[in-house]
C-alpha cells in the first residue's frame, strides 16, 4: 500500500467519525468513487497562498462602481465614507456586459495594474454559507440554516479557514495538504504560516510549519553557546534529543529532534536564496511594509521547494487592522496601500524566479461590513469581495454578480451587509482543484460543497 493510499486511508476513517456527527451527513460519501488527487501537473510544482485580512475588510471601499448611475447609488448610501470618483482606479474587466463598471481605490492602484495585466481576478460576494440562500427574505425566514454566530470575529474567521465556528482544530488548507503531502519529499514543509498560528494550515496528518519573516525559528543556545558555555549547549542538546526508556519522554525528545533536523534542513536551503537576491529582494520602500516581508520568506520558500523536495505547498500570510468601526477612510487607506504594495512585490518576484504560472495568492477576511456608516467608520457584515492573483488565473474578470450598492436590496438582509452569493466552500473548491485534488476528493476537504451548484468558478 503507498503512503499516499495509507494516509488517505485514515483520513477516511477520520471522516466517518465526523459523520457519526453528522459533519458528514450532508454529501453522502460513496467510498467507491473516490480517486486519487488529480495527476495533472503531478510533476510540476504548485503552491496557494491564503492572504488573510483581519477585522473584516470593508468590501463597499475596495471593489467600487463606477458607472455614473451605480456610483450615485452607492454615494448616496455611503456617505460620509463613499470615495470621491475622480480618485478611483477603474478596472475594466472583460467579462461584464450588463454596463455596469467598476473601480478600486487610488491606494491600490498596485492591485488595479495587476488586474489590467490578466493576472488577477475579482470574486464578488464571497462569503461563509452552510447552504445556499436565495435571497433575503429567505434568510429572514428561518427557514434555511445559515451559519453559527455570524458578525463574530473569531467565529467567522473559523468558519472561513475550517467551515467551523471557533474551536475547530482542522482547515481546509490543512486537509488539502493531507491529500497531497504524499508529493513531498520534506512532508513538513507541506503547510507553511509566515504569520501567526492559523486553524486553516492544519490537517489530520499535516501540522503547520511556522517561520519568521528572516526563515525559519530555532533554539538559539543550541547553535552557539548557553549562558556563554559550548559545554552548556551541547548537554542542553543531549538532554532534550537523546533515546529515553520513558515512552512520553522519548516521543518529546524524538519530536524535538525533527524538529532540529527541519530547522537545519530548511536553514542551509534558504542560504541559497538570502534576502538580498535580486530576485526577492525587499526595496527600500517595502523594507517597513510587515506583509510584504512576510510574503519575502514565502517567495524564498517557494524559490527553494527544489532543493527542499516539495511539490505541493500551503501558506498563509495575514494583515492585521480592517476592523474600521471609527477613523475608516485613512485606516483603510493605509492597510489597503501596504496590501496592494506587498501583492504586487510578491507577483513580480514570482515572476523573477520563474514561477509565476505556478503560485496563486488569494485574498480572505472575516467578513464584509455594512453599507450604512456609524458616522466615522462602518460595522460587521457578511459577505466580501475577494482578489485572486498569479500568473495561472483566468484574470482581467470580476467573477460571480456584483451587487447593487443601495439598501433594501434582495441581497441585504441589514444595513447593507450583503447574503453572499458566493460560498467560501466553492471559492476554496476552486482553488484546491488547481492546487491537484480531484473532484472526487473535494468532498473530503469541504463536507457542504454538495450542496452548492457549481465547485468550479472558473478563475483557475
Amino acid at each position: 500500500m503507498t503512503t499516499h493510499h495509507a494516509s488517505r486511508r485514515a483520513f477516511l476513517r477520520q471522516l466517518g467519525a465526523l459523520g457519526a456527527l453528522g459533519a458528514a451527513a450532508p454529501f453522502g460519501l460513496n467510498l467507491a468513487a473516490m480517486g486519487n488527487a488529480a495527476a495533472a501537473g503531478a510533476d510540476e510544482y504548485r503552491a496557494l497562498v491564503c492572504l488573510f485580512l483581519l477585522g473584516g475588510n470593508d468590501h463597499y471601499n475596495t471593489v467600487i462602481p463606477f458607472d455614473a448611475a451605480s456610483y450615485q447609488g452607492y454615494s448616496n448610501a455611503r456617505s460620509p465614507l463613499a470615495l470621491p470618483l475622480a480618485s478611483l482606479q477603474q478596472l475594466n474587466a472583460s467579462n461584464l456586459t450588463d454596463g455596469r463598471q467598476f473601480a478600486v481605490p487610488a491606494e491600490l492602484a498596485p492591485l488595479q495594474k495587476l488586474f489590467e495585466q490578466g493576472k488577477a481576478a475579482v470574486v464578488a460576494n464571497v462569503g461563509t454559507l452552510v447552504a445556499p440562500i436565495a435571497n433575503a427574505a429567505e434568510y429572514r425566514s428561518g427557514k434555511v440554516p445559515v451559519p453559527p454566530k455570524l458578525f463574530s470575529h473569531n467565529d467567522q474567521q473559523a468558519i472561513w479557514q475550517a467551515l467551523s465556528p471557533e474551536g475547530a482544530r482542522i482547515g481546509w488548507g490543512g486537509r488539502m495538504g493531507d491529500l497531497l503531502m504524499s508529493q513531498n519529499t520534506a512532508a513538513q514543509f507541506t503547510a507553511v504560516s509566515a504569520a501567526s498560528n492559523a486553524v486553516f494550515l492544519s490537517g489530520q496528518k499535516v501540522k503547520q510549519y511556522q517561520i519568521g519573516s528572516s526563515g525559519p525559528v530555532g533554539i538559539n543556545s543550541l547553535n552557539t553557546t548557553l549562558y556563554g558555555s559550548t559545554p552548556g549547549s551541547q548537554a542542553l542538546r543531549a538532554l532534550i534529543t537523546q533515546s529515553r526508556s520513558h515512552l512520553l519522554q522519548d516521543e518529546h525528545n524524538r519530536i524535538t529532534q525533527r524538529s532540529i533536523d527541519a530547522f537545519n534542513t530548511l536553514n542551509a536551503a534558504l542560504a541559497g536564496l538570502p534576502a538580498s537576491d535580486a530576485r526577492v529582494a525587499l526595496s527600500a520602500n517595502l523594507a517597513s511594509n510587515r506583509l510584504a516581508q512576510q510574503l519575502q520568506i514565502v517567495a524564498r520558500m517557494i524559490g527553494i521547494n527544489q532543493s527542499v523536495g516539495v511539490k505541493r505547498q500551503v501558506f498563509f500570510v495575514s494583515l492585521g487592522g480592517f476592523d474600521t468601526h471609527d477613523n475608516q477612510l485613512a485606516t483603510q487607506a493605509g492597510l489597503h496601500n501596504t496590501l496592494a504594495q506587498a501583492v504586487e512585490y510578491f507577483y513580480n518576484a514570482t515572476v523573477q524566479l520563474g514561477l509565476a504560472n505556478q503560485v496563486t495568492l488569494f485574498t480572505a477576511s472575516d467578513f464584509g461590513r455594512t453599507l450604512a456608516s456609524n458616522g466615522d467608520g462602518s460595522d460587521h457584515g457578511w459577505g466580501s469581495h475577494q482578489f485572486v492573483v498569479g500568473g495561472a488565473v483566468k484574470g482581467k474578470q470580476i467573477v460571480g454578480t456584483m451587487p447593487i450598492s443601495q439598501f433594501g436590496t434582495a441581497e441585504d438582509v441589514g444595513s447593507g451587509r450583503l447574503l453572499p452569493s458566493i460560498a467560501v466552500d466553492q471559492y476554496a473548491a476552486t482553488l484546491g482543484r488547481w492546487l491537484g485534488v480531484a473532484d472526487s476528493d473535494l468532498p473530503l476537504v469541504l463536507p457542504n460543497i454538495g450542496r452548492f451548484a457549481t465547485s468550479n468558478l472558473g478563475f483557475l
